[in-house]
């Protein structure tokens, strides 16, 4: 009897029968977008194309996977769950890709916010450097902090505050941290009757953390209050030094102001609340076990969090 040259006959093998890759692609801007239009201009393809390749994805998955509020597309349940992996498996293909056409071994583009890289991560670098070895870390200042997934060109991002970890992303917590109002200590001197006092002042604020007030608030159980004035800046580094300047009173984290304090230049009237959710580092799930990460991640734990 003739043997079957095919090495998969005598297997119970069922071919992998995965959705056209431009029909995905397609569907994962749409719902990372939430417009067909802006899903086509990324995409670089008219919009017919688009619902083309929406149509051809609903029709090899047998079910419709948007529902329509008024003039808005909404994904269904399911079809958010697919969008989120989708999402994370072309940041993977993405990444390796880059890596297989120019490697740069052992170097790491670090996505940090900028006031946790100016007053907290730079006066440690030459010690980060040091424990790493031959390892290179480029950092990237973030004035806005995105998630990692709408950064393909980064390997990792450090988050603040409470943030969720999407599909493909782990997360490793390093440090807690604390915030609280801060001022020149001339200008907290001014202040009286506890946190209502500080109407009197100029409110600095940061477009970057636009919520950072709210949430001292909310999280300290004082009530609002309301300022006399309220001034916005880009960032929180910008917010921080109009602070150091007697411009105003500004929320801080405390791992960003922890030299103001021990020099004086800022004090904090009302002291800092704990936050738990702290500060996290964050990298594509396949590249948490890389020794790179691992040694980045160990430098991290040893200084962030207490002994």
């Amino acid at each position: 009897m003739a043997r079957s040259s095919d090495p998969l006959r005598f297997l119970n093998v069922v071919p992998m029968r995965l959705p056209p890759l431009n029909a995905i692609r397609a569907f994962e801007a749409v719902c990372r977008h939430g417009s067909i239009l802006k899903a086509a201009e990324e995409l670089n393809v008219v919009r017919g194309a688009v619902r083309q390749q929406i149509a051809t994805l609903e029709n090899h998955v047998g079910r419709k996977l948007f529902a329509r509020d008024g003039r808005k597309l909404v994904p269904t349940v399911q079809a958010s769950a697919f969008a989120a992996a989708a999402g994370a498996a072309f940041d993977i293909l993405q990444r390796a890709a880059l890596e297989l056409e120019s490697t740069v071994p052992g170097r790491i583009r670090l996505g940090v916010p900028s006031a946790f890289a100016v007053w907290w991560l730079m006066p440690r670098v030459a010690d980060m450097q040091a424990s790493l070895g031959d390892m290179s870390v480029d950092i990237v200042p973030m004035t806005v902090v995105e998630p990692l997934q709408m950064h393909p060109e980064l390997d990792a991002v450090i988050m603040g505050g409470e943030y969720r970890p999407a599909a493909g992303i782990t997360a490793l917590r390093f440090m807690e941290d604390e915030f609280g109002p801060v001022a020149t200590p001339a200008l907290a001197a001014t202040l009286s009757g506890g946190p209502t006092g500080m109407g009197a002042l100029t409110m600095l604020a940061s477009r970057s953390v636009p919520k950072l007030w709210d949430e001292w608030f909310a999280e300290s159980g004082t009530p609002p209050v309301v300022f006399s004035r309220v001034q916005e800046f880009e960032d929180l580094l910008l917010a921080l030094a109009a602070a150091r300047s007697g411009l105003g009173i500004a929320l801080a984290p405390r791992a960003s102001i922890e030299d103001d304090l021990k020099r004086g230049d800022l004090v904090a009237p009302y002291g800092f609340i704990s936050r738990p959710s702290g500060y996290s580092l964050c990298c594509r799930t396949p590249d948490a076990k890389r020794p790179t990460f691992a040694a980045l991640s160990g430098w991290l734990l040893s200084c962030g969090m207490p002994a």
